[in-house]
């Protein structure tokens, strides 16, 4: 049986690559995975996960998950992500090496992305542990940071 975590991960890769228009639709798609859920599980998950929906002039409204628009309410283009280094991964978590005095300012960011993925950073002045919730993996977390912090996706998928 799929844990809830693969299946908030899945409700969250079905919006981002999908139209989708109707939790019919992707309750269809979720059983076609294979995850068994109601209607009232998966209503709670798409409240945990904040989506919402938005007009789309082909299908009327879809599905989209609102901390795509956190960057914006943050700050975050403001933030140096130049400071990025390198990324290595031991017992689940991962280390984020920045150049001296920009760990801080990256785990806010990364804190604020307020993404299922990451349960919460502790920053140093140029390391920063990423604490990722239970059932989430390496690539996840790869993914998602690709996904969220521009200019870096090019050295995270090396």
């Amino acid at each position: 049986m799929k844990n809830r975590n693969d299946r908030l991960m899945a409700i969250r890769k079905l919006i981002n690559d999908s139209d989708i228009s109707s939790q019919e639709e992707l309750m269809r798609h979720l059983v076609e995975q294979g995850y068994q859920l109601t209607q009232a599980t998966l209503s709670r998950d798409l409240k945990f996960l904040k989506v919402a929906k938005i007009p789309d002039p082909v299908r009327g409204y879809v599905y989209v998950l609102t901390e795509k628009n956190t960057t914006q309410k943050t700050g975050m283009d403001d933030v140096p992500f130049s400071g990025y280094v390198s990324i290595d991964f031991a017992r689940g978590m991962a280390i984020m090496k920045t150049l001296p005095g920009h760990a801080s300012s990256i785990a806010y960011a990364l804190d604020n992305l307020d993404t299922y993925e990451i349960a919460g950073t502790i920053a140093g002045d140029d390391t920063i542990l990423i604490i990722p919730r239970d059932g989430v993996t390496k690539m996840d977390i790869l993914q998602l940071l690709k996904n969220k912090i521009p200019g870096i996706s090019k050295d995270l998928m090396n």
